[in-house]
């Protein structure tokens, strides 16, 4: 996850990034089975604050057998606890940089009839000039279970959002203060001046039922619809966005033993539309001047996909499935007289998934697999920021193989995820920016992109009446070699060139303790090595390390009402560095210095009706 500032996120998935000079592309991120992600590829995973999580799941590398088009992977967003309770929580936090958040969250009901209400606000005078931010977040969520057979589930959403954008840095103007906004370059306003900035407003709803029919099968069918309303008075444009979709998708499971052999598919559809308007004007000083483009994008896409699975003797497992993906963007200029109509239609192969799994032990399993990936580009990437229509972009497609082994020993205290890949990608899409700060795509032949992540943790004490109750450490490390393969543009070569913007070593690691008193801390180090700025290799980030600490308290005044007070510090060694980079931006203005040493401190109150002991 980086944030490039207060409010603007990208999420790298092996690479993922260098398709998102912001926001999330080449990931499909659904909300409770509602697709998040929108038909033209784009995911505003802003419009969520951090109360609206409650589990993920992420799937790295191509999903295609169950979650449609993508290279990067998939990430399951789910929202409602497991274990319901009604009461009412309150949480207040401030920090650095005049940072604070207040989170309000109601649940009536029982477990057959869940309501959970939560309003969130967030400000922040952000580290860098030209950053603040400010977030205002409305949710209501509903599960009722009809009978043994049928459970309905709801969801509603609003979200305003306002950041500001300071803009990429050229290395000699990091240097020299990082927390600077991007200035004015000859004719051209910086971003103060511009008044660079987001105004983000989005609605979304969404349906969703499950059914059981017998003990054989089961449906989960979902409809949703969603408004987003976007201004952005950017560096060289001011630009107005309006983009209403819909959508569905529709799982159908059927499970049967048949002799010793536990055998599930599952199988359905997924479709969406939207219906865009995009509009460009010069920004004279933060205020829309003469209109430069205007154009309708009607995009949809479907795909249909199956998977199988296997559960056979002597603990082997064998999962297989594929999918048909088809996606179009049409675009209408309405700038032009009279207007014109341009039409892109992607459509791919079957790609395959095929996975085997054998249980080593009754706690160890070891798994291969294999699954092609198929990408084709987003409406953001067919449209450049300047309105022209590209008519070239390809889509990307590539094969991944993966091997790994995973599971517990030593009396289950020590467990261990570890994982190797070899991941060949075609017309790998990679992003520009000019000197005027357009932003455009080019295919960069192919990429090598291999790897290992390793995941190992140890549970150093697990002991409910003991003072330390419990204690563990865990370790994450993953290793990247992505390179080009045969990339040559013009005259420029960059072959064998490292892949912009993924860290050939990444250590996150920590340490959990808690006690019985109430009292916990949580320790957190990472280290990400140099990252590659441009296809040429000419510019790096430089490697960082970052050690963070909280310290916190839980008392549980009665089996009803509890409450937790905690503070703590990041990038305690108060380390210079960039994250959030813009790869390949023209003037060498690559870098977003992410903030220095700060701190934060907040209170949680919480009232359950039906509740035993928070600490407990």
């Amino acid at each position: 996850m980086e944030e490039r500032s207060p409010g603007s996120y990208r999420l790298n998935i092996r690479g993922s990034s260098l398709r998102s000079p912001f926001g999330v592309r080449d990931v499909k991120i659904y909300l409770n089975d509602i697709p998040l992600t929108d038909p033209s590829g784009n995911t505003y995973l802003n419009q969520l604050s951090f109360y609206n999580f409650n589990s993920i799941e992420i799937i790295k590398g191509p999903a295609s057998s169950l979650y449609g088009a993508g290279i990067g992977g998939a990430v399951l967003i789910h929202t409602l606890p497991a274990v319901w309770h009604n009461g009412i929580s309150v949480a207040y936090t401030t920090g650095s940089f005049n940072t604070n958040n207040i989170n309000v969250n109601v649940k009536t009901g029982d477990t057959a009839r869940q309501n959970s209400f939560n309003y969130s606000h967030q400000t922040s005078d952000g580290y860098r000039q030209q950053s603040a931010m400010r977030r205002d977040i409305a949710t209501w969520e509903s599960l009722l279970k009809v009978n043994n057979k049928q459970t309905l589930h709801a969801y509603m959403s609003y979200s305003d959002l306002y950041y500001q954008t300071p803009g990429g840095l050229t290395l000699a103007q990091y240097n020299a203060d990082p927390k600077q906004a991007r200035p004015g370059a000859g004719s051209q306003p910086g971003a103060v001046q511009n008044k660079a900035a987001i105004y983000q407003k989005t609605f979304l709803a969404g349906f969703s039922n499950e059914y059981t029919f017998n003990d054989h099968w089961h449906n989960t069918t979902s409809l949703y619809g969603s408004y987003t309303d976007f201004i952005n008075p950017g560096i060289r444009v001011y630009e107005y966005r309006k983009e209403p979709h819909f959508g569905g998708r529709s799982v159908f499971e059927y499970k049967k033993d048949i002799g010793e052999t536990a055998f599930q598919l599952d199988f359905g559809t997924e479709a969406q539309k939207g219906f865009f308007n995009t509009r460009d004007y010069g920004n004279k000083l933060g205020v829309a001047d003469s209109l430069e483009s205007d154009d309708n994008l009607n995009n949809w896409q479907y795909m249909f996909f199956a998977q199988t699975n296997f559960e056979l003797p002597h603990g082997w497992t064998i999962t297989a499935g594929v999918s048909m993906n088809k996606s179009s963007i049409q675009d209408v200029n309405l700038i032009s007289k009279p207007s014109t109509t341009q039409e892109r239609i992607f459509k791919n192969q079957l790609p395959p998934h095929f996975a085997v799994l054998k249980e080593l032990t009754k706690n160890v399993s070891a798994y291969a697999s294999v699954a092609r990936g198929f990408s084709p580009p987003t409406v953001s990437e067919v449209l450049r920021s300047d309105g022209l229509f590209g008519t070239n972009l390809q889509p990307e497609e590539g094969m991944d193989y993966e091997v790994g082994i995973k599971g517990a020993m030593l009396q289950n205290k020590l467990y261990f995820d570890i994982s190797g890949f070899i991941f060949d990608l075609k017309n790998t899409i990679v992003q520009r920016i000019d000197t005027n700060g357009v932003y455009y795509y080019v295919n960069a032949g192919s990429t090598k992109q291999n790897g290992m992540e390793t995941y190992v943790s140890y549970q150093i004490a697990d002991h409910p009446s003991h003072f330390i109750n419990s204690a563990k450490v865990w370790v994450s490390y993953a290793w990247h070699d992505f390179h080009y393969g045969n990339f040559k543009q013009l005259t420029a070569d960059y072959s064998k060139n490292e892949l912009p913007g993924v860290a050939p070593n990444v250590v996150v690691s920590g340490l959990d303790i808690d006690s019985k008193v109430g009292c916990y801390m949580n320790v957190t180090y990472n280290y990400t090595d140099r990252i590659a700025l441009d296809d040429a290799n000419s510019a790096y980030a430089s490697s960082y390390n970052l050690l963070g600490i909280k310290l916190g308290y839980k008392k549980d005044f009665s089996k009803k009402i509890n409450a937790e007070i905690f503070a703590g510090a990041d990038n305690i060694f108060n380390t210079k560095y960039s994250l959030g980079n813009d790869f390949n931006a023209a003037a060498g203005r690559y870098y977003n210095a992410a903030p220095g040493r700060n701190y934060y401190a907040g209170l949680i109150f919480r009232f359950n009706k039906n509740a035993t002991n928070y600490t407990n």
